[in-house]
Parts: C-alpha cells; sequence; structure tokens
C-alpha cells in the first residue's frame, strides 16, 4: 500500500514527465520549421485515431443477439454525422462516445 509521500512523488514524476513532453516541440522547433514528417503526422493523426476507435467498438458486436449491434452502429453513424456537419474530431468523438454510453445505460 502506498502511503502519502509516495502518492505525491508519483504525481510529481508524472507531472514533470507530463510536462516535459508538451515542452519538447516547443524547444526543438522554435528556430526552425517542423519536418514535412511531423506535418504529414499532424495532418493525418486524427483520422487515424477515428479509423482506430471505429474498429475498435465495432470487434466485439454479435449480430446473432439482440440487438444486433444496434448501439454500436447507430453511435459511428451519429459520430460520422456530427464530424460531417462540425468538421471537428473532438466534438464528433465526445458526442458519439455520449451517444453510445446514452444508448447502452437507457435504451438496450
Amino acid at each position: 500500500m502506498m502511503d502519502n509521500l509516495d502518492i505525491l512523488i508519483a504525481i510529481i514524476v508524472m507531472s514533470l514527465a507530463n510536462f516535459a513532453t508538451r515542452l519538447f516541440p516547443f524547444l526543438f522547433f522554435v528556430s526552425r520549421e517542423p519536418p514535412a514528417f511531423i506535418i504529414f503526422v499532424e495532418k493525418t493523426f486524427p483520422p487515424i485515431i477515428m479509423t482506430i476507435l471505429i474498429f475498435y467498438s465495432l470487434k466485439h458486436i454479435n449480430l446473432n443477439v439482440v440487438p444486433y449491434g444496434f448501439s454500436e452502429i447507430s453511435a459511428v453513424i451519429v459520430t460520422v454525422l456530427i464530424h460531417l456537419g462540425l468538421k471537428n474530431y473532438l466534438v464528433s468523438i465526445i458526442s458519439g462516445t455520449l451517444f453510445y454510453m446514452m444508448m447502452v445505460q437507457y435504451v438496450f
């Protein structure tokens, strides 16, 4: 069992690691343009993550049992529609997740 000092040390270490990862890009690219690879990753990372989330959320659907994946598939459709309308990945992911949780908790 961790005592209060261990918890405090863990929080400090995690905070410093988080701060360092946030600070590093500003220090490294302060005087020059980022390489083409970084710009490519910056532009393609959100759609790649959305695709991974969709496949992950659909991998355990059992089409032989009611409700036949209705909650999952409808949440994906809602996410896509919101993203097509707003063009904001964060809002799309959060909205789709909330819709799915409401479907699971209150409908099925």
